[in-house]
């Protein structure tokens, strides 16, 4: 779970959420880097009370200076497309549910498996446990197995709404009329949160998707006794 003090992602619970921090991290390195050398030269610049002619009028610090920006981009370029690609491959999913967005909460089916589907709503904050988050517990929670691929495939009964867990490194907008799908790869068992993060109207802010991962074994024992 985020806190106040937490700048930085949350703990990644899917590969491909891994891959998304190493490439923050590596990107992050190199701003670091241009930041300094750009801040030496502009302190050097103003605190030299000798002007180099040649710094000014000169063909080889023009050469320099639009290379090296290109070799940097490179160096961004590459991991970047290789995660876009990444992200937006299917690689056999064993189960497939969709999911709908509507104003205000979710709704998911099991359609491969055994027509399974329910509407997930936030629990209000007066109907909460002691152990329970404000804003981000639902009625009914998402029930995935875990070390499984899983596509899921969205869509939206209204406007615009986006389904999205951080942990798992997932973002998709549900869009009206159209179905978009991704995937994720859940490596242990818990709850991830997530919230809708496309504003879709007055409680846009109360409908989040809460995913309970547990082993496969007990997956199969819950799709048995459904009903």
């Amino acid at each position: 779970m985020a806190t106040w003090s937490n700048f930085n992602f949350q703990n990644s619970n899917s590969p491909l959420m891994e891959q998304i921090i190493f490439f923050h991290d590596h990107t992050l390195i190199i701003l670091i880097m241009i930041t300094i050398l750009v801040g030496y030269l502009m302190l050097s610049l103003f605190f030299n009370k000798f002007i180099n002619r040649f710094l000014l009028e000169e063909q080889m610090i023009e050469l320099i200076w639009t290379i090296l920006p290109a070799i940097t981009l490179i160096f961004i370029a590459l991991p970047s497309l290789r995660l876009l690609y990444l992200l937006d491959d299917i690689n056999n999913p064993l189960i497939t549910i969709k999911s709908i967005g509507h104003q205000w909460y979710w709704s998911y089916e099991y359609s491969d498996l055994k027509n399974i589907s329910f509407d997930s709503y936030m629990i209000p904050s007066n109907e909460l446990n002691l152990n329970n988050f404000r804003l981000l517990e639902v009625d009914n929670r998402i029930i995935l197995p875990i070390k499984t691929q899983i596509r899921i495939m969205i869509t939206s009964s209204d406007v615009i709404h986006s389904w999205t867990v951080p942990s798992l490194g997932v973002k998709m907008d549900a869009n009206p009329g159209r179905l978009n799908q991704t995937n994720f790869f859940i490596n242990r068992p818990g709850l991830y949160y997530g919230q809708c993060s496309e504003i879709c109207g007055a409680n846009h802010s109360f409908m989040p998707i809460v995913i309970e991962s547990i082993l496969m074994k007990n997956f199969i024992e819950w799709i048995n006794n459904y009903s």
